[in-house]
């Protein structure tokens, strides 16, 4: 697909706007962080719009990622993205985590202590994402946060709580049988095998635990978040659960 950079930084920026204010994004708040006119952002928009990347939802709104734009977005993040936490942040992270796991550490045998430990990543994204957390353990699956994902203003709508409802019921059975391959799995809005009508995102990481090499842990949320951001959460999450499992 053949974006100016210009188009590609009004789209991030969108995409960012949107994840921190879940309210359409207008020309005039973007000219002023591009420094030109809002015609000329005006007319960027309406490229991206035909791309099929953003979106106007209503008559004189402004306009909001597609599912297309944030897989655009997410494909094309640079690699080390994800990474570019402030360092305070990313100490503040950690310390979430460790609270998490070792808080429901159990100290009776290394299946029950994995169990405590998965828990308490699952708990400790709940945390920093406000999404719903989940992970598999043994062959179960563990979700915490439910209550933080339906205050955020999407789920408003009872359709929409409805379908990740439903999403959630064939949720576990599906991870069991498809096992995605990749170290980080993103599937985002219609992408999601069983919930293509839920606009939610599921972006979870594969790791080896005592319970199989194919645990999976992961947050479920609105198609409106900080993709980079919870990419690296989740995928830290892993990566802890393989240092100390």
């Amino acid at each position: 697909m053949e974006i100016t950079q210009r188009q590609r930084e009004i789209l991030c920026q969108i995409i960012e706007e949107y994840a921190e204010t879940a309210s359409p994004v207008g020309s005039v708040t973007l000219a002023k962080l591009f420094g030109v006119s809002p015609a000329t952002i005006r007319a960027e928009m309406a490229k991206l719009e035909s791309l099929g990347l953003i979106a106007q939802p209503h008559t004189s709104a402004g306009r909001v990622p597609t599912d297309a734009g944030y897989r655009f977005y997410v494909n094309n993040l640079d690699g080390n993205a994800a990474l570019e936490i402030e360092e305070g942040a990313e100490d503040e992270r950690r310390r979430t985590f460790e609270r998490g796991v070792h808080a429901l550490e159990v100290r009776v045998s290394s299946q029950s202590r994995a169990d405590a430990a998965i828990r308490g990543a699952v708990d400790a994204l709940v945390e920093l994402t406000g999404n719903l957390g989940l992970a598999t353990i043994g062959g179960q699956l563990y979700l915490s946060g439910l209550t933080r994902l339906f205050t955020q203003p999407e789920f408003g709508d009872t359709r929409r709580v409805q379908a990740v409802a439903k999403l959630l019921d064939n949720l576990e059975p599906w991870l069991r049988e498809a096992a995605p391959g990749e170290a980080l799995n993103i599937f985002i809005g219609h992408e999601n095998p069983i919930g293509k009508n839920s606009e939610v995102s599921l972006i979870i990481s594969k790791f080896r635990s005592p319970f199989s090499d194919k645990s999976y842990i992961g947050v479920l949320g609105p198609t409106r978040q900080n993709y980079s951001k919870v990419m690296s959460l989740v995928k830290h999450a892993g990566n802890m659960l393989e240092d100390i499992l």
